[in-house]
């Protein structure tokens, strides 16, 4: 199945370029799909798909199949047209704005946020969207969320902080097992020294948060923008006096919340209970 809507078209059409001239090569080069997919450690039904533009190829398969054939670096060369097909523009245009945030703050009240989430976690989010997802499209929304989360290990580290509604440790995405999982991933993110993680008590009388989901991202140059998303709405901020808003919503958000130690000891409490 293709990606949805214009962006997936665009995608589609990109990986079914890359699949022509990848079946070109191997045509050239006198290979089948069996062959060449033996060749290179992938099975005939992978080579198939590519070269039909159902699958995007990771990069190992390119430069395999790049250095099979001989193509001289035009497979290999695709690599980062495939890397940008692969994920949705709205994903691609956020993970390029948190690359240049050298400040994230979010606050989440349905979920996990997407940079904290485990494969799993993900996988079984975009799992129950109404209505189904082709497997495909699936597997390249949790690819492309855990390549947002690669900005954990730039250097220079930004500097982060999260607040997690209490509902979100609870609530069993994926079954016991994706859960307790992604209770560890937060604790383990949790204790980095550039990392806050706060969690908001369904307890809380008062609560500053209920207008929904959000972050905000401080540029390198100054700026700040905000983001937020719902359904199939994703919106960039970055009209001051809305920015302005989220920023007071957001201070007061953490000052309702757990500290950060009294955080990662509720969620330790919640992991030995799940």
């Amino acid at each position: 199945m293709e990606p949805y809507g214009a962006d997936g078209e665009e995608s589609a059409a990109v990986l079914r370029t890359v699949g022509k001239i990848l079946k070109a090569c191997r045509e050239r080069k006198g290979l089948t799909q069996a062959e060449l997919g033996a060749a290179i450690g992938y099975s005939e039904e992978q080579v198939s798909s590519v070269e039909r533009g159902r699958r995007a190829p990771s990069a190992k398969f390119l430069e395999a199949a790049d250095r099979v054939l001989d193509a001289g670096g035009l497979l290999a060369g695709l690599k980062k047209d495939v890397e940008e097909a692969r994920y949705p523009k709205k994903v691609r245009d956020l993970a390029k704005l948190e690359g240049e945030a050298v400040e994230i703050f979010a606050y989440a009240n349905m979920v996990v946020h997407g940079l904290l989430q485990t494969p799993e976690y993900a996988r079984a989010l975009y799992g129950m969207r109404r209505p189904a997802f082709p497997e495909e499209e699936v597997e390249r929304l949790v690819a492309a969320r855990l390549a947002r989360q690669e900005i954990f290990d730039e250097q220079p580290t930004p500097v982060f902080g999260f607040v997690l509604e209490e509902v979100t440790l609870h609530r069993p995405l994926g079954g016991r097992m994706v859960m307790r999982t992604q209770l560890e991933r937060l604790l383990e993110i949790g204790r980095r020294r550039n990392v806050e993680i706060q969690v908001m008590p369904t307890d809380r009388e008062d609560h500053a948060g209920l207008a929904g989901s959000f972050q905000l991202l401080r540029l390198k140059e100054g700026d700040t923008v905000g983001h937020n998303e719902a359904h199939l709405i994703s919106r960039l901020i970055s009209h001051p006096k809305e920015i302005q808003l989220l920023e007071i919503h957001y201070g007061i958000i953490r000052a309702q919340a757990l500290t950060p130690r009294e955080s990662l000891a509720f969620i330790e409490k919640v992991l030995g209970e799940t």
